[in-house]
């Protein structure tokens, strides 16, 4: 009921608030347009922005492709409000920010020389042409600034039918940039489109160029892929899901999302948490995909600590029963719901006592620790390091007791590593 809801505030907006009438993309469009010949389109929104305005979708980043280079944007904006950030100079692409407001620029281009990595690029301003070295006919629908629409792939055909579609030949513009495969992956399943058996012949043959990606644009994509509604359906479409699996090998534990369905309305959905169904086992998975794709600390730190408790709840039956105030302080509710549904989907059979104990996680009171620095340093204790080490060893024996702590106890601890050194 509250996503009809939303989808009806959204297309009321769509039609009397639409997204490229508000005041910052007018002061924008109106600094580009300065001294451009009137009957001319000088830029067009194009791209995410284009197609969720469609679908009546929110819109968050806002493309939008122009006959202007890079050192003619910075020259038409260089005495006004905006803030220009080269973030993609090479390929014709600059960032402008205004009220924190960002706004990605490219100038319409054509390929000259591919290698399924980088381009060698070609400046033009004719639109029909920069439409034809896009991917798909979705990406190559483009919306001026009153609202009307350029579609010279049909691009508004297959968004309306859910089709995605490559411009021309599959294999051809995948060869342009190998990429193009996830990318592929990412709008069929976000659209939950059927696959031209063509289109599965033509990734499969050119599968190997992923490998001479950087890993970074791969993760990237992967991290957009798992933000999908739609993920959890990847089962539906046999061949989809063959290509991810070739694509995705380090994922082997892939079969716990059909259980996962069962309980996905009992827990917040997250990267860290995907990432761990698909990753975290006893054998280390984790540690290898971390290290191939170069996380960053943020997941690397949340999957190590996940995967080292992983390995606890295992050996010990009792790890959701005793000491459950503990793990649950010591790893965190959110980390401590995800081990306890990675143990759940390894079950053959989910009974309905095991979602209830996600509710009763919530329940759970977790107290804090009594004591801190301050306390230390009016026993005379100065030193920043030895401060943090006598607290850390403090709080984790506070915790295994039952957060529980005698002043004798830790009088012992300060003793110890004030002696020590």
């Amino acid at each position: 009921m509250k996503k009809q809801i939303k989808k009806l505030i959204t297309t009321i907006n769509k039609y009397f608030f639409p997204f490229y009438n508000s005041k910052d993309i007018k002061f924008l469009f109106k600094n580009l347009e300065d001294g451009e010949p009137k009957d001319k389109e000088i830029a067009m929104f194009v791209g995410g922005c284009v197609r969720n305005f469609l679908n009546s979708k929110k819109i968050d980043d806002i493309d939008i492709a122009t006959i202007l280079t890079p050192e003619e944007l910075k020259k038409k904006l260089r005495h006004s409000s905006f803030k220009i950030i080269d973030t993609g100079i090479v390929h014709g692409s600059v960032t402008v920010i205004l009220n924190d407001k960002k706004f990605e620029l490219t100038t319409l281009r054509k390929d000259l020389k591919t290698d399924g990595r980088h381009a060698e690029i070609e400046t033009i301003d004719n639109w029909r042409e920069d439409s034809k070295r896009r991917d798909f006919t979705i990406n190559a629908i483009y919306l001026n600034k009153k609202g009307k629409i350029f579609d010279p792939q049909q691009g508004t055909n297959d968004l309306k039918n859910n089709i995605v579609k490559f411009i021309g030949d599959p294999q051809t513009r995948i060869e342009e940039d190998f990429l193009r495969i996830i990318r592929f992956i990412r709008f069929t399943i976000q659209y939950n489109s059927a696959v031209e058996r063509s289109t599965i012949r033509a990734i499969k043959l050119k599968l190997n160029g992923i490998k001479n990606l950087s890993k970074e644009r791969v993760l990237s994509e992967l991290l957009k892929i798992l933000k999908l509604e739609n993920f959890l359906k990847i089962f539906e479409n046999k061949e989809l899901f063959e290509i991810f699996n070739l694509v995705f090998p380090e994922f082997k534990n892939i079969y716990r999302l059909k259980n996962f369905m069962l309980i996905s309305n009992r827990i917040k959905k997250s990267e860290i948490l995907l990432l761990s169904i698909l990753l975290v086992d006893l054998k280390g998975n984790h540690e290898y995909f971390c290290h191939k794709y170069k996380v960053s600390n943020k997941i690397r730190d949340h999957l190590n600590l996940i995967g080292s408790y992983f390995k606890d709840s295992k050996i010990d039956k009792e790890f959701f029963k005793k000491r459950l105030k503990s793990n649950l302080y010591n790893i965190g509710i959110d980390n401590f719901k995800i081990l306890f549904c990675l143990n759940l989907l390894d079950k053959k059979t989910i009974l309905a006592k095991d979602n209830d104990f996600f509710k009763a996680i919530d329940k759970i009171s977790i107290p804090q620790f009594p004591f801190d620095g301050k306390f230390l340093i009016k026993r005379g204790i100065q030193e920043g390091k030895k401060i943090g080490a006598i607290l850390k060893e403090a709080e984790k024996l506070w915790a295994r007791n039952n957060f529980n702590l005698s002043l004798e106890d830790f009088e012992v601890i300060i003793k110890k590593n004030t002696l020590s050194n």
